[in-house]
């Protein structure tokens, strides 16, 4: 089974424009979550979804520059975006991506992977009861699904690409995967300069390579006003954009 890994990426971010291209422990945003999306080692190929706006030039420079394919579409209706990529290569599973998750862990990447491989599910997501910090949820779904909720998904449904196939868990096999421990009250996401503020402090410690995440868990344990730092944010409701 050939499985797809797209992220999206775009400079465009309300509360943090350019965080993507942000430079974390000497490559970008963008470079440090494609190279632990490659480390899973369940991944047979890679694209980048950004948009046609000219800020996004700098997004498809930057995938030119570390060699990976970009494709560009509309700045809102992501769904339009990843059938757009679709439509450039044939795949069976999708796992998507946002570059705003710069500490992606590669063992948990993978572990999900396999969950919905050996289930045979049509989606599997580890945020629906969440244990882990947001910044490190993985999502799978089939190729063959994304194309059917083209037809039905609306609205914020379009931006959030999967989010039609989660609130509908009726028409589709969908699951759950919970990960212990609960490590849901860590925020390692990045949207805020509060965020920047601790995942800088997290890799400046760890260095460049990809940690696991009980490891940072366990260092933030010790260190509470680390991990107070972005401890106040909240984050988007599903339905804004």
């Amino acid at each position: 089974m050939t499985t797809l890994g797209i992220i999206q990426a775009r400079m465009g971010s309300t509360r943090l424009p350019g965080k993507v291209l942000r430079h974390l422990g000497g490559r970008t945003v963008l470079d440090r979550v494609i190279r632990a999306a490659r480390e899973s080692g369940v991944l047979d190929d890679f694209v980048v979804a950004t948009t046609v706006e000219p800020d996004d030039d700098a997004v498809a420079a930057e995938c030119a520059a570390i060699g990976v394919d970009c494709y560009r579409g509309p700045v809102d209706d992501v769904l339009t975006r990843f059938l757009g990529v679709l439509e450039t290569r044939s795949a069976e599973h999708v796992m998507r991506f946002t570059a705003d998750c710069p500490l992606l862990d590669p063992r948990l990447v993978a572990r999900a992977y396999r969950v919905f491989e050996a289930a045979g599910a049509d989606y599997l997501t580890t945020s629906i009861t969440r244990t882990l910090p947001r910044g490190l949820d993985v999502e799978v779904v089939r190729a063959a699904v994304l194309k059917e909720i083209d037809k039905l998904a609306y609205d914020h449904h379009r931006t959030h690409v999967t989010s039609y196939v989660y609130t509908h868990p009726a028409e589709f096999d969908v699951i759950g995967l919970t990960v212990l421990p609960d490590l849901s009250h860590l925020r390692l996401t990045l949207d805020t300069e509060d965020d920047w503020r601790l995942i800088e402090a997290i890799v400046g410690h760890f260095g460049d390579a990809p940690v696991p995440v009980a490891a940072i868990a366990g260092w933030l344990g010790g260190r509470p006003e680390l991990a107070e730092l972005n401890a106040h944010i909240r984050q988007k409701e599903l339905e804004q954009a």
